[in-house]
């Protein structure tokens, strides 16, 4: 198989991100509907974050056990300043965007006209959430696509493409992730705004693929992995806010047991092939 048809089915993977967003495009979702939505959101990304700890954790386990301790330490500390970056740097880019809101809907003076008035419309609360959540699986799917572009690379073909097969599963369900806080809040993203987050979320899986095939190196993958990890924690907790304010507690388990378990079905190809 030539570079260009590895890199091509690198592309399709990450693009079946679009088979979940068109959920977003749902008119007037029951309060029920949103609550579930919300809550297999949580499921699909609490499982995300198991997986994608686990393939960063994998190069320093393999490591601790050929007692390889330089490897240990560089490859523990990427993980942990990913991490840190990606859970620590969205809370205070969050808090950021929350004073400069609270910043525009004051009145300039007495008689004046509010900044919102004159201002164009800022990024709403659960746009903000399907961005971040959008941000943290392209740092993921880069990190796949690093592993397809590795495969290929090393002459592993069939590896290469059983990953292909697994990640485009896995990602069409991510697709469902990213919208489900705006379906949640009744919001409906135009077709515009929906490309963008495919764009976001599966593009990356195209240019890991394709810059995996030129480097192998276990730390950068570490990083994004980390990343990724960091991020889709935070969007976690934010979510599992919303399905409190629902008080829908027992739709919710469900719901999120089915996203749960809807991650490790999608994944199974994925395990098969050994990545």
């Amino acid at each position: 198989m030539s570079s260009a048809n590895v890199v091509l089915l690198g592309a399709i993977a990450g693009f079946t991100i679009y088979l979940g967003l068109p959920i977003g495009r749902l008119r007037t979702p029951t309060p029920r509907l949103k609550a579930g939505l919300n809550a297999v959101a949580i499921g699909i990304l609490v499982f995300l974050v198991w997986d994608v700890l686990t393939h960063a954790w994998e190069p320093v386990d393999g490591a601790l056990a050929d007692h390889d301790w330089g490897s240990v330490a560089s490859g523990g500390g990427t993980l942990a300043v990913g991490l840190t970056l990606g859970l620590a740097g969205l809370v205070h880019y969050d808090g950021w965007m929350a004073r400069r809101r609270a910043a525009a809907a004051r009145p300039a003076g007495p008689g004046a006209a509010a900044t919102t008035e004159l201002a164009p419309a800022t990024r709403t609360q659960a746009g903000s959430l399907a961005l971040m959540i959008a941000t943290g699986i392209g740092l993921h799917n880069f990190a796949e696509g690093l592993a397809i572009g590795n495969s290929a690379a090393k002459g592993e073909l069939s590896l290469a493409v059983l990953l292909i097969i697994g990640f485009g599963l896995h990602n069409a369900t991510e697709g469902f992730g990213i919208v489900a806080p705006l379906a949640a809040e009744g919001e409906r993203p135009s077709w515009l705004t929906l490309l963008w987050l495919g764009l976001i979320g599966g593009g990356p899986t195209f240019l890991g693929t394709v810059v995996g095939q030129h480097l192998v190196d276990d730390t950068l993958s570490i990083a994004f992995l980390g990343l990724a990890a960091g991020s889709i924690l935070y969007v976690v907790i934010e979510l599992l806010a919303v399905a409190r304010r629902t008080g829908l507690k027992t739709l919710t388990t469900w719901c999120i047991l089915t996203g749960l378990l809807l991650g490790f079905a999608t994944d199974a190809v994925v395990t098969a092939a050994g990545a």
